[in-house]
């Protein structure tokens, strides 16, 4: 069965701002349309606001086009538009920005939808996409890409200098119109486009946030989380767009399984300006056509272990009966505080636990809990950390991606935490730092693997 389309939906009037809440935060959000499907518009980190959107006739229209073949949701993450501010010390990670658009679907009750994202919103969706398969319809990614810096094994992204140099003349002519048509040149000439996304940049951030947010940005690689995808996906890049060239379109389809990869006219990154038509024409033929895919049975998950260090000494000198209700505060002390970070007590391992996390932010964050929490019962732990795909069998998990995590905790020493490699870029800009251990192998895992030891 397809989604098919009901009937066209004329949409006319400009919809309310609601709020949607996270904890203390409010999340600024519109809907408009009727659907079915729904569609969530991921926000990107600046230069859009949901209130500003509609000012601009050609924004507006492209907007009640999308809104006649679906649902539309539209929202401004924290720290946007009309969203709750954040910390300019600390931002939040990028599954904290998952957490978002979770909210924003929550509160217009939409148990799943197609996400869509274009620019810089393209990692969010990625990861929304990877680690949230049930509440996701189908993908579809537009002018974005997996990586925005060039590596030597990614030729396709800017250099550091290039992008550092963006970041500097944005933050120097933030909201004025000497920021011109950056990213969008079909309209360096057009000054009634001009002031508005000079309006639009005032209400969607600061010029030093924006800058912040873009720095954050260029350390972003979701590369390792693409394989994950299990959902219809179709991305769409325009031939000649600036910052976001079209192999880096490529390379997101060719590494997400199943994914359709459509070259479009045009020079600009903001799909809703002209030409327009071929993208509209894609986005609602994708959208009536995919099936809905079944029940996930894998998703991209951050599997944490920990174990008690010297835990065979420690029992024999115990005791059975000393040592049973040590490791019982153990098991209750880590069972509290993983509950408080969000994640899934999978099992007790009897000396340690095994936990996943939809981010490993979070599980960065609950082991060292979990560790500083012990240390006054006399426990001393050490832990590992992995990102990658897990088979959901139940309340249990399997696959590689537990093997993975297992294999990392051993190189652990007393009280450290030890993580694989797509770790780092997948928390990058959120302040936690790394020492390089270097390449290892992984007993009964191919290939070399490159670990880090988190500092805290």
């Amino acid at each position: 069965m397809c989604f098919g389309r009901v009937g066209i939906v004329k949409v006319t009037e400009i919809p309310d701002t609601n709020f949607a809440k996270l904890g203390r935060d409010r999340i600024a959000y519109q809907v408009v349309g009727e659907g079915p499907p729904d569609l969530l518009w991921v926000t990107t980190n600046g230069g859009s606001a949901v209130d500003a959107r509609w000012e601009y006739p050609p924004s507006a229209a492209f907007l009640r086009r999308v809104a006649s073949f679906s649902r539309l949701i539209m929202f401004d993450r924290r720290g946007v538009g009309a969203s709750d501010p954040v910390s300019l010390e600390a931002l939040p990670n990028w599954e904290e920005y998952v957490d978002d658009a979770l909210a924003v679907l929550d509160a217009v009750d939409s148990n799943r939808a197609v996400i869509l994202a274009e620019t810089n919103a393209g990692p969010t969706a990625v990861l929304f996409a990877a680690t949230r398969p049930h509440r996701t319809q189908a993908l579809i990614l537009v002018n974005t890409a997996a990586r925005f810096m060039s590596a030597p094994d990614y030729p396709w992204g800017l250099a550091k200098a290039d992008l550092d140099a963006v970041a500097a003349f944005v933050e120097e002519n933030w909201g004025t119109d000497a920021l011109g048509a950056l990213g969008n040149p079909s309209q360096a000439d057009n000054q009634a486009y001009v002031r508005f996304q000079a309006k639009a940049a005032r209400m969607s951030s600061s010029a030093r946030a924006m800058s912040i947010y873009m720095r954050q940005e260029h350390q972003v690689d979701v590369r390792d989380v693409l394989s994950s995808i299990r959902v219809p996906t179709l991305v769409l890049h325009r031939k000649d767009a600036p910052f976001f060239v079209t192999d880096q379109g490529r390379h997101l389809a060719e590494h997400i399984p199943g994914a359709r990869f459509v070259s479009v006219p045009g020079t600009d990154i903001s799909m809703e300006l002209k030409p327009n038509a071929q993208i509209l024409g894609q986005i609602e033929a994708f959208i009536s056509d995919t099936e809905p895919s079944p029940a996930a049975d894998r998703a991209l998950a951050a599997v944490l272990f920990t174990d008690i260090v010297g835990s065979t000494e420690r029992a024999a000198a115990l005791g059975d009966r000393r040592w049973r209700n040590l490791l019982e505060s153990h098991d209750a002390v880590a069972r509290t505080i993983i509950d408080q970070h969000g994640g899934r007590l999978v099992k007790l391992t009897g000396d340690g636990v095994l936990a996943t996390f939809d981010g490993p932010g979070r599980a960065i964050r609950c082991a060292f809990a979990v560790r500083d929490a012990l240390e006054p019962l006399g426990i001393t732990i050490r832990a590992g950390l992995h990102t990658g795909e897990v088979e959901l069998r139940g309340d249990d998990i399997g696959g590689l991606g537990v093997h993975v995590a297992a294999r990392v905790m051993e190189f652990a020493r007393a009280g450290e935490l030890v993580v694989s490699g797509a770790v780092p870029m997948l928390i990058a800009g959120s302040g936690v730092e790394f020492e390089d251990r270097g390449d290892y192998e992984l007993k009964g895992v191919p290939g070399p693997w490159r670990l880090y030891a988190v500092e805290g």
